[in-house]
């Protein structure tokens, strides 16, 4: 967990007072009510966070489609560009907290250069239903996407995934999502350090925590531990490309370099002064994103 990460994400929850105050009681309950300080640990955590009403619609011009699906207990978006081409297909998946319309720049750019893309509005996420998700259902929702996308008769050339989009896409590709190329932007390479850090900003007890991370892994059926790199990398046989920046205060970058080594043949573009999101929509990035999936 690294101290930056630590500051961003407490100066966020301390913002509010709302949030403050959920902090307060939370941490008070867990020395009254220790079962269920675990449940409401969950739920805040499984939360996604800003709110989607603090957030900036995208702009969706006429030349995008929305196919919008149930999943799970909520829905996902399919928004697709070219909706009757036989171009090669892009997935663009956002990562936690995010929306769909933050990789519109790229997407834009993908269609430019000749490929189909389709962006993925995950559950609980943008203006999809669903009031909690988390990593292994992101990592559903990928992999239930693609499926949907071979049965309409479209190929997917690549995916590319931003935060923890990103590392639900590493997981999926390592069993088996049918994708020639993998793209991840800022992965974060520990979901357990997010347990503890977010434990920390809460001020709850090693002892809530690790119950926390228990009730998700058994809801879930699987260990967190089989998202970080050392247990998926070996796994992943496509060609990847990983961009991460070097003053990322969300996903360390440090996270970027433990997927590049664990990913046999994984390139790293390492950025400056883009942080955790600038780099959606950078030029220079967005051109290394294009070479990349043209290649042969």
């Amino acid at each position: 967990m690294s101290r930056t990460a630590l500051q961003a994400t407490s100066a966020f929850y301390q913002a509010s007072p709302a949030l403050r105050l959920s902090r307060w009681t939370l941490a008070a309950t867990q020395r009254l009510w220790p079962s269920l300080a675990v449940r409401v640990a969950f739920r805040l955590f499984g939360t996604p966070l800003p709110p989607r009403w603090l957030q900036r619609p995208a702009r969706w011009d006429a030349h995008w489609g929305a196919q919008r699906c149930q999943f799970e207990d909520g829905s996902i978006t399919l928004h697709t560009r070219g909706a009757a081409s036989d171009a090669p297909t892009v997935l663009l998946v956002h990562g936690w907290g995010g929306h769909a319309g933050q990789l519109l720049a790229m997407a834009d750019a993908v269609a430019a250069e000749g490929f189909r893309p389709v962006l993925l509005g995950l559950p609980a996420h943008g203006t999809n239903a669903g009031r909690v998700s988390n990593l292994p259902q992101f990592a559903r929702a990928i992999d239930y996407a693609a499926a949907l996308l071979q049965q309409q008769g479209h190929a997917l050339h690549a995916v590319v995934a931003h935060s923890l989009g990103a590392n639900a896409a590493a997981y999926a590709t390592s069993r088996g999502l049918a994708a020639g190329r993998l793209v991840l932007l800022a992965p974060p390479a520990s979901a357990r350090d997010y347990t503890r850090l977010f434990a920390h900003v809460f001020g709850l007890s090693e002892t809530t925590r690790s119950r926390m991370q228990a009730l998700i892994e058994a809801r879930e059926g699987v260990l967190m531990a089989n998202f970080e790199p050392q247990a998926l990398g070996g796994r992943i046989h496509v060609p990847t490309l990983i961009v991460h920046d070097r003053g990322d205060r969300i996903n360390p970058f440090a996270h970027g370099e433990w997927f590049a080594r664990e990913i046999a043949g994984a390139r790293l573009l390492a950025t400056e002064g883009l942080g955790h999101r600038k780099l959606l929509a950078d030029a220079a990035v967005i051109r290394e994103v294009l070479a990349f999936l043209r290649a042969a």
